[in-house]
Protein backbone atom coordinates (compact mmCIF):
# COMPACT_ATOMS: atom_id res chain seq x y z
CA UNK A 1 0.00 0.00 0.00
CA UNK A 2 1.38 3.18 -1.18
CA UNK A 3 0.66 6.12 0.88
CA UNK A 4 0.51 9.85 -0.23
CA UNK A 5 2.66 12.72 2.33
CA UNK A 6 0.13 15.01 2.15
CA UNK A 7 1.13 18.65 1.05
CA UNK A 8 2.71 20.97 3.15
CA UNK A 9 0.46 23.79 4.38
CA UNK A 10 1.31 26.90 1.98
CA UNK A 11 2.15 29.64 4.46
CA UNK A 12 0.04 32.34 4.88
CA UNK A 13 0.95 36.07 5.60
CA UNK A 14 -1.42 38.11 7.34
CA UNK A 15 -1.26 42.18 6.02
CA UNK A 16 -3.13 44.82 8.16
CA UNK A 17 -5.61 45.88 6.64
CA UNK A 18 -5.33 49.81 5.50
CA UNK A 19 -7.66 52.34 7.32
CA UNK A 20 -10.12 53.54 4.86
CA UNK A 21 -9.36 56.69 3.37
CA UNK A 22 -11.58 59.87 4.68
CA UNK A 23 -11.94 58.57 8.53
CA UNK A 24 -9.89 61.37 9.70
CA UNK A 25 -7.74 59.06 11.85
CA UNK A 26 -4.05 59.70 11.55
CA UNK A 27 -1.22 56.80 13.36
CA UNK A 28 0.38 58.48 16.68
CA UNK A 29 3.89 59.67 16.12
CA UNK A 30 5.60 57.84 18.72
CA UNK A 31 6.75 60.60 21.49
CA UNK A 32 10.88 60.77 21.69
CA UNK A 33 12.22 60.49 25.21
CA UNK A 34 13.28 64.50 24.70
CA UNK A 35 9.74 65.65 23.52
CA UNK A 36 8.78 65.85 27.26
CA UNK A 37 11.26 66.58 30.06
CA UNK A 38 10.40 65.16 33.20
CA UNK A 39 8.39 67.13 35.93
CA UNK A 40 11.29 68.17 38.35
CA UNK A 41 13.76 69.26 35.42
CA UNK A 42 10.34 72.07 35.26
CA UNK A 43 9.33 72.53 38.88
CA UNK A 44 12.49 72.83 40.72
CA UNK A 45 13.49 76.03 38.82
CA UNK A 46 10.68 77.41 39.07
CA UNK A 47 10.28 76.59 42.89
CA UNK A 48 13.69 77.98 43.39
CA UNK A 49 13.21 81.21 41.20
CA UNK A 50 10.04 81.67 43.25
CA UNK A 51 11.72 80.94 46.54
CA UNK A 52 14.44 84.16 45.03
CA UNK A 53 11.55 86.37 44.69
CA UNK A 54 9.23 85.79 47.32
CA UNK A 55 12.25 85.94 50.52
CA UNK A 56 13.28 89.24 50.61
CA UNK A 57 9.06 90.57 50.59
CA UNK A 58 8.78 87.68 53.56
CA UNK A 59 11.69 89.59 55.06
CA UNK A 60 10.43 93.11 54.58
CA UNK A 61 7.01 91.89 55.86
CA UNK A 62 8.61 90.40 59.29
CA UNK A 63 10.59 93.22 60.16
CA UNK A 64 7.36 94.95 59.43
CA UNK A 65 5.08 93.23 61.91
CA UNK A 66 7.49 91.75 64.44
CA UNK A 67 8.27 93.32 67.53
CA UNK A 68 11.14 95.62 67.76
CA UNK A 69 14.12 93.77 68.90
CA UNK A 70 12.98 90.17 67.81
CA UNK A 71 15.19 87.99 66.32
CA UNK A 72 12.27 85.03 65.74
CA UNK A 73 11.58 83.60 62.25
CA UNK A 74 8.01 84.09 62.66
CA UNK A 75 5.94 87.30 63.02
CA UNK A 76 4.45 86.36 66.64
CA UNK A 77 3.12 88.12 68.21
CA UNK A 78 1.68 90.39 65.84
CA UNK A 79 2.78 94.40 66.02
CA UNK A 80 1.56 96.95 63.82
CA UNK A 81 3.79 99.92 66.02
CA UNK A 82 6.04 100.02 63.29
CA UNK A 83 2.79 101.23 60.70
CA UNK A 84 1.47 103.85 63.03
CA UNK A 85 4.99 105.16 63.55
CA UNK A 86 5.66 105.81 59.71
CA UNK A 87 1.96 106.75 59.35
CA UNK A 88 1.85 109.37 62.09
CA UNK A 89 4.73 109.88 63.32
CA UNK A 90 6.80 109.49 59.76
CA UNK A 91 4.15 111.76 57.82
CA UNK A 92 3.74 108.40 55.58
CA UNK A 93 0.33 109.35 54.66
CA UNK A 94 0.98 112.87 53.40
CA UNK A 95 3.61 111.45 51.44
CA UNK A 96 0.88 108.47 50.02
CA UNK A 97 -1.11 111.19 49.25
CA UNK A 98 1.68 113.00 47.08
CA UNK A 99 2.48 110.18 45.37
CA UNK A 100 -0.60 109.11 44.60
CA UNK A 101 -1.35 112.67 42.71
CA UNK A 102 2.01 112.48 41.08
CA UNK A 103 1.06 108.70 39.82
CA UNK A 104 -2.53 109.36 39.03
CA UNK A 105 -1.97 112.89 37.32
CA UNK A 106 0.97 111.62 35.17
CA UNK A 107 -0.65 108.48 33.87
CA UNK A 108 -3.63 110.52 32.91
CA UNK A 109 -1.14 113.07 30.86
CA UNK A 110 0.93 110.21 29.22
CA UNK A 111 -2.07 108.38 28.31
CA UNK A 112 -3.83 111.18 26.07
CA UNK A 113 -0.68 112.78 25.00
CA UNK A 114 0.74 108.95 23.81
CA UNK A 115 -2.51 108.46 22.11
CA UNK A 116 -2.61 111.39 20.38
CA UNK A 117 0.97 111.00 19.12
CA UNK A 118 0.10 106.93 18.52
CA UNK A 119 -2.38 107.80 16.29
CA UNK A 120 -0.36 110.04 14.43
CA UNK A 121 1.79 107.77 14.09
CA UNK A 122 0.28 104.79 13.06
CA UNK A 123 -1.90 106.55 10.24
CA UNK A 124 -0.35 109.58 8.59
CA UNK A 125 2.79 109.28 6.77
CA UNK A 126 4.86 112.18 6.99
CA UNK A 127 8.49 113.50 5.41
CA UNK A 128 9.80 112.89 9.47
CA UNK A 129 8.29 109.80 10.38
CA UNK A 130 11.17 107.88 10.33
CA UNK A 131 13.53 110.83 12.07
CA UNK A 132 10.53 111.32 14.40
CA UNK A 133 10.76 107.23 15.38
CA UNK A 134 14.88 107.21 15.83
CA UNK A 135 14.12 110.37 17.96
CA UNK A 136 11.72 108.29 20.19
CA UNK A 137 13.92 105.26 20.39
CA UNK A 138 17.35 106.89 21.13
CA UNK A 139 15.78 109.30 24.18
CA UNK A 140 15.31 106.39 26.16
CA UNK A 141 18.87 105.75 26.30
CA UNK A 142 19.40 109.37 28.11
CA UNK A 143 19.30 108.60 31.88
CA UNK A 144 17.54 111.26 33.92
CA UNK A 145 20.09 112.13 35.50
CA UNK A 146 21.58 113.85 32.85
CA UNK A 147 18.66 115.96 32.35
CA UNK A 148 18.64 117.30 36.17
CA UNK A 149 20.43 120.84 35.66
CA UNK A 150 18.26 121.71 32.36
CA UNK A 151 15.18 120.43 33.98
CA UNK A 152 15.69 122.34 37.60
CA UNK A 153 16.88 125.85 35.52
CA UNK A 154 13.61 125.29 33.84
CA UNK A 155 11.21 124.63 36.69
CA UNK A 156 12.91 127.59 38.62
CA UNK A 157 12.35 130.09 35.74
CA UNK A 158 9.25 128.82 35.89
CA UNK A 159 8.92 128.81 39.80
CA UNK A 160 7.38 125.47 39.99
CA UNK A 161 10.44 124.16 42.71
CA UNK A 162 8.82 122.62 45.26
CA UNK A 163 5.15 121.96 43.84
CA UNK A 164 4.31 118.62 42.67
CA UNK A 165 3.83 119.88 39.30
CA UNK A 166 7.38 119.73 38.70
CA UNK A 167 7.50 116.08 39.01
CA UNK A 168 4.74 115.52 37.31
CA UNK A 169 5.79 117.02 34.58
CA UNK A 170 9.11 115.71 34.34
CA UNK A 171 7.69 112.15 34.72
CA UNK A 172 5.38 112.51 31.99
CA UNK A 173 7.89 113.99 29.60
CA UNK A 174 10.30 111.14 30.22
CA UNK A 175 7.96 108.39 29.96
CA UNK A 176 5.89 109.86 26.34
CA UNK A 177 8.20 107.79 24.17
CA UNK A 178 8.01 104.69 25.02
CA UNK A 179 4.09 104.75 25.64
CA UNK A 180 4.08 106.59 22.12
CA UNK A 181 5.85 103.62 20.50
CA UNK A 182 3.72 100.99 22.07
CA UNK A 183 0.10 102.81 21.26
CA UNK A 184 1.30 103.36 17.88
CA UNK A 185 1.77 98.99 17.54
CA UNK A 186 -1.40 98.93 19.38
CA UNK A 187 -3.36 100.85 16.89
CA UNK A 188 -1.57 99.25 13.92
CA UNK A 189 -3.37 96.29 14.85
CA UNK A 190 -6.84 97.46 14.74
CA UNK A 191 -7.86 97.43 10.72
CA UNK A 192 -7.70 100.25 8.79
CA UNK A 193 -10.72 99.57 6.66
CA UNK A 194 -13.14 99.45 10.32
CA UNK A 195 -12.46 103.44 10.30
CA UNK A 196 -13.14 103.73 6.46
CA UNK A 197 -16.57 102.00 7.20
CA UNK A 198 -17.39 104.76 10.20
CA UNK A 199 -16.44 107.20 7.53
CA UNK A 200 -18.50 105.99 5.19
CA UNK A 201 -21.78 105.71 7.27
CA UNK A 202 -21.12 109.57 8.28
CA UNK A 203 -18.92 109.73 11.13
CA UNK A 204 -15.56 112.31 11.02
CA UNK A 205 -12.46 110.87 11.29
CA UNK A 206 -12.53 112.25 15.50
CA UNK A 207 -16.12 110.01 15.93
CA UNK A 208 -14.96 106.91 14.31
CA UNK A 209 -11.55 107.46 16.62
CA UNK A 210 -14.19 107.16 19.55
CA UNK A 211 -16.49 105.13 18.21
CA UNK A 212 -14.36 101.83 16.45
CA UNK A 213 -10.72 102.51 17.43
CA UNK A 214 -11.08 103.78 20.81
CA UNK A 215 -13.02 100.28 22.65
CA UNK A 216 -10.92 98.35 20.90
CA UNK A 217 -7.64 99.97 22.47
CA UNK A 218 -8.89 99.09 26.47
CA UNK A 219 -6.03 96.45 27.09
CA UNK A 220 -3.18 98.35 25.48
CA UNK A 221 -4.40 101.55 27.13
CA UNK A 222 -4.46 99.93 30.79
CA UNK A 223 -1.08 98.65 29.43
CA UNK A 224 0.49 101.71 28.83
CA UNK A 225 -1.33 104.13 32.32
CA UNK A 226 -0.32 101.00 34.44
CA UNK A 227 3.61 101.43 33.33
CA UNK A 228 3.00 104.98 33.64
CA UNK A 229 1.60 104.65 37.12
CA UNK A 230 3.87 102.46 38.62
CA UNK A 231 7.08 104.33 37.23
CA UNK A 232 5.69 107.68 38.52
CA UNK A 233 4.57 106.52 41.98
CA UNK A 234 8.32 104.12 42.28
CA UNK A 235 10.80 106.75 40.63
CA UNK A 236 13.12 108.51 43.39
CA UNK A 237 15.45 111.04 41.32
CA UNK A 238 12.89 114.05 40.01
CA UNK A 239 10.77 114.08 43.79
CA UNK A 240 14.24 114.67 45.77
CA UNK A 241 15.85 117.50 43.21
CA UNK A 242 12.61 118.94 43.01
CA UNK A 243 10.54 118.95 46.54
CA UNK A 244 12.42 120.29 49.17
CA UNK A 245 9.92 120.47 51.61
CA UNK A 246 8.83 117.73 53.66
CA UNK A 247 4.92 118.28 53.10
CA UNK A 248 5.62 118.00 49.28
CA UNK A 249 7.81 114.97 49.26
CA UNK A 250 6.60 111.45 48.18
CA UNK A 251 7.09 107.89 49.52
CA UNK A 252 10.17 106.89 48.17
CA UNK A 253 11.71 110.28 49.10
CA UNK A 254 10.34 109.61 52.47
CA UNK A 255 11.57 105.91 52.85
CA UNK A 256 15.36 107.52 52.35
CA UNK A 257 14.43 109.84 55.41
CA UNK A 258 13.97 107.06 57.36
CA UNK A 259 18.10 106.12 57.50
CA UNK A 260 20.59 107.98 58.65
CA UNK A 261 24.28 108.01 59.01
CA UNK A 262 24.15 106.91 62.56
CA UNK A 263 21.04 104.19 62.82
CA UNK A 264 18.26 102.86 60.77
CA UNK A 265 15.29 101.61 62.26
CA UNK A 266 14.44 98.77 60.80
CA UNK A 267 11.07 97.94 61.60
CA UNK A 268 10.08 101.69 60.30
CA UNK A 269 11.19 101.35 57.30
CA UNK A 270 10.00 97.63 56.43
CA UNK A 271 6.92 99.38 57.47
CA UNK A 272 7.17 101.86 54.59
CA UNK A 273 8.28 99.78 52.14
CA UNK A 274 5.16 97.38 52.77
CA UNK A 275 2.70 100.63 52.57
CA UNK A 276 4.76 101.86 49.26
CA UNK A 277 4.42 98.14 47.57
CA UNK A 278 1.36 97.54 48.36
CA UNK A 279 -0.71 99.95 45.97
CA UNK A 280 1.35 98.31 43.29
CA UNK A 281 0.74 95.02 44.35
CA UNK A 282 -3.21 95.78 44.32
CA UNK A 283 -3.21 97.54 41.11
CA UNK A 284 -1.62 94.84 39.50
CA UNK A 285 -3.40 92.06 40.93
CA UNK A 286 -6.60 93.95 39.40
CA UNK A 287 -5.33 94.07 36.05
CA UNK A 288 -2.91 91.74 35.23
CA UNK A 289 -5.22 90.24 32.62
CA UNK A 290 -5.31 93.10 30.77
CA UNK A 291 -1.53 93.85 31.37
CA UNK A 292 -0.63 90.85 29.44
CA UNK A 293 -3.17 90.90 26.40
CA UNK A 294 -2.24 95.04 26.18
CA UNK A 295 1.94 93.83 25.77
CA UNK A 296 1.10 90.73 23.82
CA UNK A 297 -1.83 92.74 21.54
CA UNK A 298 1.67 95.78 20.91
CA UNK A 299 4.18 93.03 20.20
CA UNK A 300 2.93 91.56 16.97
CA UNK A 301 1.36 93.33 14.27
CA UNK A 302 -1.03 90.89 12.84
Amino acid sequence: MITKEAPEAATVTTVPAAAPAGDGTAPKRRRRAWDEAPRWQIYLPLGLYLLFTLVPFYWMLLFAIRPAGSSSLLPWPLTFEHFEKVWTERSFGLFFQNSLVVGLVSMVMTTVVALAGGYALARFDFRIKRGFMLALLCSQFIPGALMLVPLFQIFANLRMINSLGSVIIAETVFQLPLSMILISGFIKNVPYSLEEAAWVDGCGRLQAFRAVVLPLLRPGLIAVGSFAFVHSWNHFLFALMFLSNQDKQTIPVGLATLMSADSVDLGALAAGGVVAALPVVIVFAFIQKWLITGFSAGAVKG
